[in-house]
């Protein structure tokens, strides 16, 4: 099994979509994985016009590039963010700035339209974030009741069903990026979040590592818990960087401070076990991209995409077709 690499393009916005795909296509990569911000991709322009679709798609092609999947992380932790702040105004149009409720409902829309758009690119998986409304209640002081963290989940069933009815139209799925301030952040919360909306199967995960081994949680149980649900893959570092002063709620500390607890690492740099990542995607039949997130404050980033690439390519493997031992059997 040679499973495609492709590279998500939400760390390099910056770049006009022609510039990223001629240096992704030289770096090796597979494909890309669009992010629908920047001008990679326009998911309302998407929903409704199909020369634009074929626009986007023409980029791609004329690098032998292929597209799997589209990420609209930004819209999603907007939908059920409770502050909805300055924080995340750039994440809207300029239009919503300071008006919660106005982002929230931009939102809903520009996530139903990312199915759309998916439908239309003739692809069938949308990554994103939910947002929770009860993130902030992490820690149970002051008290924090199971009724309210009850209906933090019914909140999150009431805003993403509408939104997962017109993926089911479309013939499309939503993977969730679990991860702190999202409704599902660990295997328990995740659980939970199946449960709120009754396992309907248009919701699924966009696994990253990345975010689950700072927590102390084993990447590779999340893949076996959730076989069934892993419809996008993320291929993400991180490392644990305890010193006895710091712990894993970082401290207040930005990314790439040298006292924070933990952080970002470009592939190989930091401790997740991808080896038994791969070997548990092949367990559970995983045959989908395996997308390259790049993100490390400490190093130069064209270096880091370009080894991060060789990385992947390196430790996916196929799984075996035959026992080691089948010459002894009758």
């Amino acid at each position: 099994m040679s499973r495609p690499i492709t590279l998500c393009t939400g760390q390099w916005a910056d770049l006009p979509l022609e510039v990223l795909a001629e240096k992704a296509s030289a770096w090796g990569y597979d494909g890309l994985e669009l992010a629908c911000w920047g001008d990679h991709m326009d998911v309302d322009k998407a929903a409704v016009d199909q020369d634009y679709c074929k626009q986007q798609l023409d980029i791609l092609n004329k690098n032998g590039l292929k597209l799997f999947a589209i990420s609209n992380h930004l819209a999603g932790q907007l939908v059920c963010d409770p502050n909805n702040d300055e924080r995340s105004d750039a994440f809207a149009p300029e239009d919503c700035a300071g008006n919660a409720e106005k982002k929230r409902a931009w939102a809903v829309e520009a996530m139903k339209n990312s199915a759309r758009a998916a439908r239309n690119l003739g692809i069938d998986i949308v990554n994103g974030f939910t947002g929770s409304s009860i993130w902030h209640m992490l820690y149970s002081f002051p008290p924090v009741s199971p009724k309210m963290i009850d209906e933090g989940f019914k909140y999150f069933a009431e805003m993403w069903n509408p939104i997962l009815d017109v993926y089911d139209e479309c013939g499309v799925k939503f993977a969730l990026e679990v991860h702190p301030t999202e409704i599902a952040f660990d295997i328990f919360t995740t659980k939970k979040a199946i449960e709120a909306i009754d396992g309907r199967k248009a919701f699924g995960f966009n696994f990253d590592p990345s975010h689950l081994l700072w927590q102390m949680i084993d990447p590779a149980m999340f893949i076996y818990e959730f076989s069934d649900r892993i419809y996008h893959v993320h291929m993400k570092d991180a490392a644990l960087q305890l010193n006895g002063k710091s712990g894993i709620l970082s401290s207040l500390l930005d990314f790439g401070h040298k006292d924070r607890g933990w952080d970002f690492r470009s592939l190989g740099h930091g401790d997740v076990n991808f080896e038994e990542i791969i070997r548990a995607l092949n367990h559970i039949g995983y045959s989908g991209p395996l997308s390259v997130e790049w993100e490390d404050s400490g190093m130069e980033r064209e270096h880091g995409v370009k080894e991060a690439y060789e990385f992947v390519k390196d430790i996916d493997f196929s799984p075996s077709n035959i026992k080691f031992d089948a010459a002894f059997e009758d």
